[in-house]
């Protein structure tokens, strides 16, 4: 019987299924970071595989468009051994109206071992965790405004990577905020890491008030939101989640927010810059920036696939009960 306070944990407060960072206890945050540590020399092997999922289904369920999350889980979990199905959802049987939950109830039958993921509706990964088979995980690869938890995990490692000791940190994250999955992920989890000062900063139509009870500090102005961090993490503008005019203008965004290298010298001269892609240069950051020594953009998705192996060989170990 899964716990009721944390579906994500079984009765030994170990990870069986993987749906958001926030309640997660910090054990479980650095078993993963630690465990992608691991996993990194994979990357230089002359054969990028480990057995450990080997005779394991993994079906990628991808209800949303994704380059990045969708390959990094891919390879993920082909260098994890396991046989990978990716389901075209365009051309599944839920363009012909059937529900989710009899979609992975048909994916069960084929001995799914493990769901991945992404669904404009939040709380979707939840829905199938509650109704999946006791022996298959859920892996919410970003579920509408709600969670991106691999994402916020991969971030966190990025920031140890680089920076060590999260509670000697400022770290701001820039733009669009109330949209953004990524950008909740992340504050939960720098907030369970210990980070002393969190910074949300964008336009008032783009952050949403109630961070301040997070304890995060919220800013309107980009040199007060910026200057002196350790790590800025940028977030592009989600046009799609958008409804009304949030914004005067893209190059309006770009004067105010958008990070240059004149914006980017008010944070410390060794501050690392973030962005969970896709990029848009020249509305959130310039290419000076994206592709200066500062950047560690590239670097995330390196990371990402280690995190990801870590997520899915830590949740595979693991029963339910």
């Amino acid at each position: 019987m899964l716990s009721k306070r944390n579906p994500q944990l079984n009765k030994h407060g170990e990870l069986v299924h993987l749906l958001s960072i926030e309640g997660l206890p910090r054990p479980v945050i650095h078993q993963i970071l630690d465990t992608a540590g691991t996993f990194l020399s994979v990357n230089d092997r002359e054969v990028k595989k480990v057995p450990l999922l080997r005779g394991k289904s993994v079906f990628n369920l991808f209800f949303e468009n994704s380059t990045r999350t969708r390959t990094t889980f891919e390879i993920a979990a082909k260098r994890l051994s396991a046989d990978v199905i990716n389901l075209d959802i365009a051309r599944s049987s839920t363009a012909k109206g059937e529900t989710l939950l009899d979609t992975v109830a048909n994916l069960s039958a084929m001995h799914a071992d493990m769901f991945v993921v992404r669904h404009s509706e939040s709380g979707a990964p939840h829905l199938i965790a509650q109704h999946c088979a006791p022996h298959v995980h859920v892996v919410n690869a970003g579920d509408g405004r709600h969670a991106h938890p691999t994402q916020g995990l991969l971030d966190m490692y990025t920031i140890r990577h680089f920076k060590k000791d999260f509670t000697q940190l400022t770290v701001a994250i820039v733009g669009d905020i109330v949209h953004s999955r990524v950008a909740r992920s992340d504050i939960h989890a720098l907030s369970i890491l210990g980070v002393p000062e969190i910074r949300a900063v964008g336009p008032k139509t783009l952050v949403p008030g109630d961070l301040r009870e997070m304890g995060v500090k919220v800013c309107h102005d980009m040199a007060e939101g910026i200057r002196d961090a350790d790590v800025i993490i940028m977030l592009r503008l989600q046009n799609e989640r958008m409804s009304g005019a949030m914004l005067p203008s893209a190059g309006e965004f770009f004067k105010h927010f958008g990070l240059t290298p004149e914006k980017l010298a008010l944070a410390k001269p060794d501050a690392i810059v973030m962005h969970p892609g896709p990029i848009n240069r020249g509305v959130e950051i310039a290419s000076d920036v994206a592709d200066g020594k500062q950047s560690v953009i590239l670097p995330q998705v390196t990371f990402g696939i280690a995190v990801r192996m870590a997520v899915m060989s830590i949740l595979a170990g693991n029963e339910a009960s």
